[in-house]
């Protein structure tokens, strides 16, 4: 997978909003920050529009993300914030100025869409992280933030965290893939499908039912996308629902349940996501997954 280049101080950065509105107020705090880490901020013309529930009409969203892409100055594109629009525009966004002139992708959620259909047909490496609407001036000294200030300049990133009960212990290398499950979920038979063999798939999710969760988990056993896998990083399920009538399984037993036949590692409540913490993780790069008395992820 192709790296574009980390970021150096000076650089520009283009926030956009592909997808839901979003406030000055909200992402202000964000705008200080990279400027704090000697960045310089470009805004996309729309980031702060809104139309129904989005930043902007298509088009207005498309002309900001395709604007950033082709900028050759712009060394990073990064998602205010994440809801929904993204799979409204990626069929009409031309990645051809992108993939002479590469450069971070960055975000989390409904963002799933760019990095799963990059990853696919351009093969560059995107940053599946925090995003401006997530930053305030009371954390911008959390560990999920920093995590995103040393993926984009490139110093080392690595993770360890406490083994649950869930886990699955064992050793496995491969290129890190995937995202939002429900993302990935709605774009199977897309041009923006994901591939998982012989990858480490990582899912998250946020605010579904728990029969839904299921529903999900079994599409991925079904398609044979949990099949081939290296191994598997569940993030956040945060804030999980069930009906009036349970569904009689939490959500770690919900995914058990429909990867129990595979003997890859599998780790669970791996900080990314729509919790509390969502550490930077390069999707398309090459990571060891050790799951063992603790669980470590490294990357090449």
């Amino acid at each position: 997978m192709i790296l574009p280049p980390y970021l150096r101080k000076g650089d520009k950065v283009a926030i956009v909003s592909p997808a839901r509105s979003v406030t000055f107020e909200e992402v202000f705090p964000s705008m200080k920050l990279f400027q704090k880490w000697g960045l310089e901020v470009v805004l996309g013309t729309h980031v702060f529009g809104k139309h129904h529930q989005f930043s902007g009409t298509d088009e207005q969203r498309l002309q900001d993300f395709q604007q950033a892409l082709d900028d050759p100055s712009i060394k990073a594109v990064i998602a205010s914030r994440g809801g929904y629009g993204a799979v409204r525009i990626i069929d009409r966004l031309d990645f051809k100025r992108f993939s002479l002139h590469p450069k971070w992708i960055v975000g989390y959620s409904d963002i799933t869409v760019f990095h799963s259909h990059i990853s696919r047909h351009l093969g560059i490496q995107t940053l599946h992280a925090t995003m401006p609407y997530n930053i305030n001036e009371q954390n911008i000294n959390e560990i999920s933030i920093e995590s995103l200030r040393k993926a984009l300049f490139g110093e080392k990133i690595s993770y360890s965290k406490h083994i649950t009960f869930w886990d699955q212990t064992g050793l496995t290398e491969g290129e890190l893939a995937g995202g939002n499950l429900s993302i990935l979920c709605s774009l199977f038979g897309t041009a923006s499908d994901i591939d998982t063999k012989g990858k480490i798939l990582l899912i998250e999710d946020v605010d579904e039912y728990l029969y839904h969760l299921d529903r999900m988990m079994m599409n991925l056993k079904r398609s044979g996308k949990l099949k081939g896998l290296k191994g598997l990083i569940v993030g956040g399920l945060t804030d999980m629902k069930d009906n009036t009538v349970p569904f009689s399984m939490n959500a770690m037993e919900i995914v058990r349940e429909a990867i129990k036949e595979n003997e890859y590692p599998v780790c669970f409540d791996f900080p990314a996501g729509h919790g509390n913490m969502n550490v930077a993780l390069y999707l398309g790069r090459k990571a060891k997954l050790i799951v063992d008395k603790e669980v470590s992820l490294m990357f090449d």
